[in-house]
């Protein structure tokens, strides 16, 4: 599904209203209708024993805020609407809507004092289910103190709140918050999800996303778009299925290297996830000094190998390099010169695509190595953590988390390599323009390890696609190369879904994703039969 900043939706709708003849009365109809039967789909009976209010803005969301509690009183429900304006402030819609809303019955009021919204609570004892449609991504920071203090109010009432289009105090592009902003429970996404959303405090305070739509054409909704939300709808961009009569040498031999003292369990963990998700063949590599203590955690099933601590002993180990069909730098290799050495000779003699993780990542900077980037004629693949990032790139760490989505663009056309940024909301950004949100956030996948297995998976997935290994165009190589990126997020995220399901996200770990991943598979295979 496209994501959209604020700008690309008011292109959207202007072309929606010149070219088709769809004017913004049609986009409220639609919009209210399905969002008040979304809203009644999700809480069930809940709705019938709490209170529904609605907290009504001065514009198009505050009208379309109004045109959802009229079809709520049409179902047999009794919302309360209380606008935060005077009516002579309010747009032209909201007056329409409001006067519409009256005669369906929603009883409405004028509010512009907190301690009167506070007396209203007090005095209705009953459970509150609350509308946010006081601004949708338009909003302008930072708020007046009379919405400041109405946002910290209802945030403290820990009612079961949802958002129209976006929780009013998060800039709609963003995602940044000044001062405060609404906590929902759900966000209702008018037509598209917003770019606000999945960055900075948005993926903080969006909660659960469903997105509602306006009735805009589909042509123009999928045309020049360049940022995609990761979910079911993006089957068709995922590889093609194996095929079933392919031996272990079709489905490639993936090198791992990794695994200094004290972090084997890194390299055993990715080399295992390698071997998990279908590589043929999986061989990996550590230091010489820990290459005992390696081989006695590994499973049988993976090969093995040691890098000599002398660098003039090396030879063999590159010479040998295009063997492989993937290779996997980085988990647990550690920061040394040694290691920095290692990588780059990696990159420079390998022909092949290479996933550069963690120590991989952070023995190396932008600065000093990007012309050692542009220059390889294969794809890498970067998956850092924000912190791994910001080291790589030179960027503040709080700049990175503010605008993931900017760093990323502008680091990408500097190296020319794809880029996982791992996260709550995960980012995968392509050269070719286009940059994938992954927004699946699981407290159970915040422990040691889960990033070495999702570089296994993805390092086991590129080995194993036979369209990377034709002699073809760059494009097309690419192409392949993103589909599988693709692939590799998305059984990481469900596997690490079907484990929390399982075991709860206290005692997950990484190798509860492994453990996982034929659940995963199975639900991959379902979703391609669709």
């Amino acid at each position: 599904m496209r994501i959209v900043t604020q700008a690309e939706m008011k292109e959207l709708e202007k072309i929606a209203q010149t070219k088709y003849h769809f004017p913004e009365k049609l986009i409220i109809e639609n919009v209210s209708l399905l969002g008040a039967k979304a809203i009644v789909e999700k809480l069930g009976d809940e709705i019938h024993y709490g209170e529904l209010i609605f907290l009504i803005g001065k514009g198009f969301n505050g009208g379309t805020g109004l045109a959802i509690a009229r079809h709520l009183s049409s179902m047999g429900l009794e919302p309360r609407a209380f606008l935060l304006f005077e009516e002579k402030d309010c747009s032209q819609e909201v007056k329409e809507q409001l006067k519409i809303a009256k005669s369906y019955g929603v009883r409405t009021a004028h509010i512009d004092d907190i301690g009167a919204l506070e007396a209203y609570f007090q005095q209705n004892s009953s459970p509150k289910i609350i509308v946010d449609a006081i601004f949708g991504t338009g909003v302008r920071l930072p708020l007046s103190n009379f919405l400041y203090d109405v946002i910290h109010f209802i945030n403290q009432e820990k009612a079961y709140t949802i958002a129209l289009d976006i929780p009013t105090g998060v800039e709609g592009d963003s995602g940044q918050v000044q001062g405060n902003a609404i906590m929902a429970d759900l966000t209702l996404a008018v037509g598209l999800p917003k770019l606000g959303y999945y960055q900075a405090d948005g993926a903080r305070h969006v909660g659960e996303v469903q997105v509602i739509p306006s009735g805009l054409p589909s042509q123009i909704i999928e045309q020049n778009g360049d940022k995609f939300l990761i979910d079911k709808d993006l089957k068709n961009d995922l590889p093609p299925a194996r095929n079933k009569f392919g031996d272990k040498k079709l489905f490639g031999h993936t090198l791992v290297i990794g695994g200094s003292h004290g972090l084997t369990g890194a390299l055993v963990m990715s080399s295992t996830a390698a071997l998990k998700v279908g590589a043929g063949l999986v061989t990996a590599s550590t230091w010489e000094p820990q290459y005992q203590e390696f081989i006695s955690r590994l499973i049988p099933e993976v090969m093995t190998g040691y890098v000599p601590n002398d660098q003039a002993k090396w030879g063999k180990l590159l010479k040998d390099l295009n063997k492989y069909d993937s290779i996997v730098i980085g988990p647990g290799l550690a920061r040394s010169l040694r290691a920095r050495a290692l990588v780059l000779e990696i990159l420079n003699n390998f022909s092949g695509p290479v996933v550069l993780d963690a120590d991989a990542i952070n023995v190396l900077n932008i600065k000093d190595d990007a012309e050692v980037f542009r220059m390889r004629n294969a794809p890498t693949l970067l998956t850092p953590h924000f912190g791994e990032f910001a080291r790589f790139t030179g960027i503040p760490l709080e700049e990175v988390q503010k605008e993931p989505y900017f760093h990323l663009k502008e680091t990408i056309e500097r190296i020319n390599c794809s880029i996982i940024l791992k996260g709550p909301c995960t980012y995968l950004a392509f050269p070719n323009g286009k940059t994938y949100f992954n927004f699946s956030p699981n407290d159970g996948m915040a422990t040691g390890g889960v990033g070495d297995v999702l570089a296994g998976i993805l390092g086991g997935l590129i080995g194993q696609e036979a369209n990377l290994k034709r002699r073809d165009s760059l494009y097309n190589i690419y192409e392949n190369l993103n589909r599988t990126i693709l692939l590799g997020v998305l059984i990481h995220t469900w596997s690490g879904q079907f484990a929390a399901e399982k075991l709860g996200v206290r005692p997950m770990t990484a190798t509860s994703l492994i453990d996982a991943l034929p659940e995963a598979f199975k639900a991959l295979d379902e979703l391609l039969k669709d």
